[in-house]
């Protein structure tokens, strides 16, 4: 059996928000209900990052609060058939109050103040 082997939704296991380096996983409850709206609406969603160790998130380059050290984020892989206006402005519909747009994933997270950056 995998280790973090559980599912928190209809349509995500445990294991897709951990962390790389370490299988360590932390991740919120709205988060979690947030993306599974997002599923409903986009169809099948690849999660690129979800939990970060500090230690990961230093050797991708995360900024050092960044909302993935808390389990209040995701970045999400862009299909082919979608802008990532298209994905961000559905990121928003789904509750999803941070939302960074880059070339190949759309950042989203639950932090308390809204956001949305563009680093493409």
């Amino acid at each position: 059996m995998r280790q973090n082997d559980i599912r928190v939704s209809e349509n995500f296991m445990l294991y897709e928000f951990e962390s790389p380096d370490t299988h360590e996983v932390i991740v919120h409850q709205k988060l979690i209900e947030c993306l599974q709206k997002l599923r409903y609406k986009y169809g099948s969603t690849i999660i690129n990052s979800g939990y970060r160790t500090l230690e990961h998130n230093k050797k991708v380059g995360g900024v050092a609060d960044s909302q993935h050290r808390y389990g209040k984020a995701v970045d999400i892989h862009l299909k082919s058939s979608w802008t990532p206006e298209r994905l961000a402005d559905l990121a928003k519909e789904c509750g999803f109050t941070g939302i960074g747009l880059y070339k190949t994933f759309v950042h989203m997270d639950i932090r308390d103040t809204p956001v949305r950056f563009d680093n493409r």
